[in-house]
């Protein structure tokens, strides 16, 4: 049997299952267990697939981006590290661009002590923070709120970034894999993408258990990024593979 044809067959049996062990796929096609390996990490390449310890499993379809409050809730730990893991990639003097979320929340805590830094964000809760704490400029984007996320998107807020030139550009994300982001949010499109266009520096921030998810609205690959921040929980495969794009990537 062919590669391709095995990898057809693979898949249908995962969609049948949601779900299936790397042995159960072995002894099903009657293959090596490196072979099994090899059309997984083909399939998870075409985005067809997500690794999971000993398995594989389908992507994980996000039709809703989570609210603000049910993301403050969840792997705080993580994003406290990634937040003081990212801050060390702030240069002195730079413009910094802070997306909106609950991770680059932890990154402005971790910030806010310093005078020399000129600070934008789309998001409400991060700008509140630092009017109350920072020693730095804040700029808020402005632009229609999303209420449910406490931010601003759509083409006002990206209009405005198109106006600038930021040194360095954290970007957030509720659904990633190897084939780049996606969001369920059609309004989050234009702000997304003209942050790469006017950033010498982008990196993305994320923990692992959004690694594996996809939405509707392809954002951009990987290789758009200079680093990824993320948790040492992501899988082993995935992080060799994000290695081979020449993207850096810290680990915590």
């Amino acid at each position: 049997m062919i590669p391709a044809e095995r990898q057809k067959k693979i898949l249908f049996f995962i969609q049948q299952e949601g779900i299936v062990s790397i042995a159960k796929l072995v002894e099903m096609m009657n293959v090596s267990h490196m072979t099994i390996r090899r059309d997984i990490q083909k399939l998870e390449e075409l985005g067809k697939v997500v690794s999971v310890s000993g398995g594989v499993q389908l992507l994980e379809r996000l039709v809703v981006e989570p609210t603000h409050d049910d993301k403050s809730l969840l792997f705080h730990s993580e994003k406290q590290q990634i937040g003081i893991e990212a801050a060390k990639h702030i240069p002195q003097n730079s413009t910094v661009y802070l997306d909106a979320g609950t991770t680059t929340l932890q990154i402005a805590k971790h910030i806010s002590h310093r005078d020399d830094l000129l600070i934008i964000t789309n998001d409400f809760v991060i700008a509140n923070f630092l009017i109350e704490n920072a020693h730095c400029e804040v700029i808020h984007t402005g632009g229609r709120i999303c209420k449910e996320n406490h931010s601003s998107v759509g083409e006002l807020t990206a209009q405005f970034l198109r106006s600038l030139s930021i040194d360095v550009s954290f970007i957030s994300t509720s659904s990633w894999n190897l084939q780049g982001l996606t969001t369920p949010d059609e309004q989050k499109i234009p702000v997304k993408r003209a942050i790469l266009q006017v950033s010498q520096k982008n990196i993305l921030v994320t923990d692992s258990s959004k690694y594996g998810k996809v939405a509707t609205f392809h954002l951009y690959s990987l290789d758009n990024f200079d680093r990824i921040i993320c948790d040492k929980h992501l899988l082993a495969n995935v992080q060799e593979k994000i290695k081979s794009m020449d993207v850096c990537l810290s680990l915590i």
